[in-house]
């Protein structure tokens, strides 16, 4: 399971299971990074669950 996160300066993608982990990005600073994965980190609850029901599971 994974998210892309997209910022005006470039974007990344993160997987999220079994823990939130960078897994690629372009264009974005340590400080952006490091934003987008706590956010990512405090919503993951709500992502699996719209990742299961988009793709199942």
């Amino acid at each position: 399971m994974h998210v892309h996160v997209a910022h005006p300066h470039g974007e990344a993608k993160f997987w999220i299971q079994p823990d939130v982990a960078l897994a690629c990005h372009t264009g974005l600073s340590e400080r952006e990074l490091a934003e987008a994965q706590r956010i990512v980190t405090m919503h993951v609850q709500e992502i699996v669950h719209a990742w299961r029901q988009h793709f199942g599971g």
